[in-house]
């Protein structure tokens, strides 16, 4: 008899286990969304010369050494130091869209008004074309905008 009344309680007890409660899908969402770092990515832009690179941070130092040279190169080139001779270091806002494209946009101190800002801005934009091929930063495997500023330096002496 006893072994009855343990099976008994065993039976109705054991149902519960099989009722689990199905999650909601909005919370499950939710829950993903708030676990979801929104400031990092998996994987930084990269170009051709750094993607065999295994290391996550030395593709990141490969990627930002190359832009640097390149954009630095690229405005070298130009005048600008001989328009504005003041002007050593120029911040650059670099724009890496998902679909690999790139926008540059300089940037200027708020109580700047020595510099013709759309000259300068226009002379930038202008040099800083025909750059490889840069592809965008990966987050859980797909393709987003980055941005970061980059110090560039306009004269070296």
């Amino acid at each position: 008899m006893k072994q009855i009344v343990v099976l008994l309680a065993l039976a109705l007890t054991s149902c519960s286990y099989f009722e689990k409660q199905v999650p909601n899908e909005q919370d499950l969402l939710q829950k993903e969304l708030k676990a979801i770092n929104w400031n990092q990515v998996d994987e930084y832009p990269s170009i051709a010369e750094c993607d065999q690179l295994t290391d996550s941070k030395l593709r990141k130092q490969c990627f930002f050494e190359f832009l640097s040279s390149t954009i630095q190169q690229k405005l070298n080139t130009d005048t600008l130091s001989v328009l504005y001779p003041e002007l050593d270091t120029i911040e650059v806002k670099v724009t890496v869209n998902s679909n690999a494209t790139l926008v540059f946009e300089p940037q200027f101190p708020q109580d700047s008004t020595a510099y013709d800002k759309e000259k300068l801005d226009s002379i930038i934009r202008l040099r800083l074309i025909d750059l490889p091929k840069v592809s965008p930063a990966i987050k859980r495997g797909i393709p987003v905008k980055t941005q970061f500023i980059l110090p560039v330096i306009i004269r070296s002496e």
